[in-house]
């Protein structure tokens, strides 16, 4: 079936990671991932998957720059 689809073999762990990582690429909230990998806290989610999320800080700051001007 997987060949037939064209798509990847992943094993169930990557596809939870594949999973986790769309998400947050998708700019969808941190704890919100972090509910729906079942992890205790949003510090484990953001330990494993914060490499994902290199412009986090731009980010922020531009969204941050563009409200307080009005923009």
């Amino acid at each position: 079936m997987i060949k037939a689809s064209g798509l990847p073999h992943l094993t169930v762990h990557e596809l939870r990671h594949a999973h986790a990582t769309l998400l947050l690429e998708s700019g969808i909230n941190p704890k919100v991932v972090s509910e729906r990998l079942g992890h205790a806290t949003i510090a484990t989610t953001m330990d494993i998957y914060s490499h994902v999320l290199p412009g986090i800080q731009e980010a922020a700051a531009l969204a941050l720059d563009a409200k307080l001007s009005g923009k």
